[in-house]
């Protein structure tokens, strides 16, 4: 009998998506290999070996998890018609809902705290009240809301006890990813519906329909002259995938990993859980739309930093790996990528930035890739010296905030994809870390205001700044509105997680959870230096009201009563009374923090009720 323990830990996080059904293969102006074009499978157990064995990997390294991740896009909406108007996670493609730590379906509430899932009764908010806890042992990594039916994805602390099911080689060091659905009909008495479990770290998941898709990866290494490798656990048993089943791409990299994508049907228990699994380089990024997953990964090679994208279709239960091709640079994040009427397009930066300017290398680029991941058009060069903060691909646009002493907005122009061109740009002090559409002329960006620096080519960040542009004007974009926050040292949870943001046009609503840090001017008497952090002073909510040429500040959400005994000075703050997550019931604003939600009247924030979470 063999006893496993698992230690919470993820190789690399990874950001991924779907995209559309390509409608046809365009002509290759820039071609992949061959061997880049579509990934093949292994054609037995010992050519897997001789592949890990004669590549250029490095051994495993593990490190703890930092990440919980299109147009004005929401999530599905799975409610009844009775359930009152309310917000959704927001998301970056829309139909392809994004696992949070808070769902809402118009009466109820489901979050995660403290290692368990409630629910609570939320709408009417006089009647609010937990009516139930789900205990899990491990780590909650995101929650789905499909009708009756609650999915709880999770890291376990201590896997499973297994005797013959068990025959592949056991790793040293483990982790595996638990999909838990729940069937929630009373929503008082949650039942365990499903339970599958795959071998590796949570990298990201999606929902489409009735179809939750979940990512695992896990390192490829050898061991005592083997390769561990992954399986899953159905029924009680274990299963190892066979390497026959393996998808790799035949391309050398520093490092390798399993990467398995499992299709589980939430609203069907009797449907099997389909999976594919494939072997490439440690994933860094993901985007999904409604028929496909990238999978986009680093890789290195000549002295140059290259991306590596995977294309793999996905139809209900099938998951099918159908191209691999790879551009320069490397990706921010999830928003870097896109796809749209049959191409792919995906924004990168190259080299280092660097305070001296004749020691930076850094440039950046958009490029259009076709069905067989193939380079179609390409812009290069941009910002100098630069790289990209944030990235918003809208329809035929494309917007790019790149920095490093002043902000430019790019406006590039994608109606051609052979022929990607700058319509624009603007440059104005501060940077955004996140784009979000307005509406199809002005675009919100959410980042930090900014102070030249005398020391150097760079600018000391102050206070978090809301912007609003105006892009009407493609050749002149212009920021028609702006708020700033604190001074340095505040901080906000969208700067790095989106979906913490609520936005919606109609209402003029868009409320963020913001620390905000102050600067005592008593301590110095001969001026402020910009480079300066503040004290924290507050944390809440902060409520605006914001239309196409104003953002103003409607009032401000707190759960913490006594600010002076919970806020800490320095470079560190915690606490259960953080507010994390804002969305709206009806004419209810209710805020969630760890320890508590509050419910607020929309038309003047005044309180309604609180729960206190047990």
């Amino acid at each position: 009998m063999v006893r496993k323990e698992i230690v919470g830990i993820i190789l690399f996080v990874m950001v991924i998506g779907v995209i559309p059904l390509f409608p046809a293969v365009f002509p290759e102006i820039y071609p992949v290999s061959a061997s880049q074009s579509k990934m093949d499978r292994f054609h037995s157990y010992q050519q897997l070996v001789d592949f890990v064995d004669s590549s250029r990997y490095l051994p495993p390294i593990y490190v703890y998890g930092l990440w919980r991740e299109t147009f004005l896009a929401v999530s599905p909406n799975f409610d009844s018609a009775s359930a009152p108007e309310h917000s959704t996670t927001n998301i970056q493609v829309a139909g392809v809902d994004e696992a949070d730590i808070v769902k809402c379906d118009g009466d109820y509430i489901y979050l995660v705290s403290d290692g368990k899932v409630f629910i609570v009764k939320a709408y009417p908010p006089e009647e609010a009240m937990v009516v139930a806890r789900i205990e899990v042992n491990g780590t909650v990594r995101g929650i789905f809301v499909n009708g009756d039916r609650l999915v709880i994805l999770m890291q376990p602390n201590l896997v499973y006890e297994a005797d013959q099911c068990y025959v592949a080689p056991i790793r040293y060091w483990w982790s595996e990813v638990a999909v838990k659905v729940y069937d929630i009909a009373d929503r008082s008495e949650p039942v365990l519906a499903r339970n599958v479990t795959l071998e590796g770290s949570y990298l990201n998941s999606r929902m489409i329909g009735d179809y939750v898709y979940v990512l695992a990866t896990a390192n490829a290494y050898i061991q005592d002259g083997v390769v561990p490798l992954p399986y899953l656990l159905i029924d009680g048993c274990v299963e190892a995938i066979s390497a026959t089943s393996i998808y790799y791409s035949n391309a050398s990299d520093y490092s390798y990993a399993f990467t398995t994508v499992l299709a589980i049907n939430v609203k069907n228990d009797e449907e099997p859980a389909a999976h594919e699994t494939f072997l490439f380089g440690s994933a860094g990024s993901i985007y999904v739309s409604l028929n496909n997953v990238y999978l986009v990964s680093p890789r290195y090679g000549d002295g140059q930093s290259k991306t590596a994208i995977h294309r793999i279709h996905i139809a209900g239960a099938n998951v099918t790996c159908e191209a691999s091709g790879e551009v320069p640079g490397y990706v921010l994040n999830q928003f870097s990528l896109d796809e749209y009427n049959g191409y792919f397009r995906i924004a990168t930066t190259v080299g280092q930035v660097a305070r001296i300017s004749s020691e930076a290398t850094s440039s950046n680029n958009v490029y259009v890739l076709n069905a067989s991941l193939s380079i179609v058009g390409r812009l290069e060069d941009l910002a100098p010296g630069e790289k990209i903060y944030s990235a918003r691909f809208m329809g035929e646009r494309c917007y790019l905030v790149t920095f490093k002493k002043i902000d430019p907005l790019f406006v590039i122009g994608l109606a051609n994809p052979y022929e990607p061109e700058v319509l624009g740009k603007l440059k104005i002090p501060g940077y955004s870390d996140y784009l979000h559409p307005y509406d199809e002329n002005h675009l919100i960006g959410i980042g930090k205001n900014t102070v030249d620096a005398e020391e150097g080519n760079f600018a000391w960040y102050q206070g978090v700044k809301v912007s609003l542009f105006d892009v009407s004007d493609v050749e002149s974009p212009k920021e028609v509105a702006s708020f700033t926050i604190g001074d340095r040292g505040t901080d906000s949870p969208v700067l790095r997680d989106p979906k913490a943001l609520l936005f919606d046009k109609e209402r003029g609503l868009l409320v963020m959870p913001v620390l905000v840090a102050k600067i005592d001017q008593t301590k110095y008497p001969n001026g402020v230096p910009p480079n300066a952090y503040g004290d924290y002073v507050w944390q809440g909510a902060y409520v605006f009201n914001i239309t196409e040429s104003n953002i103003a500040l409607r009032g401000k959400i707190t759960h913490m009563e006594n600010q002076t005994d919970l806020l800490k000075s320095g470079y560190y703050f915690y606490s259960n009374y953080s507010i994390e997550r804002a969305l709206y019931i009806d004419n209810v604003l209710y805020t969630i923090s760890a320890e508590k939600i509050k419910a607020n009247s929309l038309v003047d924030l005044s309180q309604i009720s609180e729960v206190e979470l047990p």
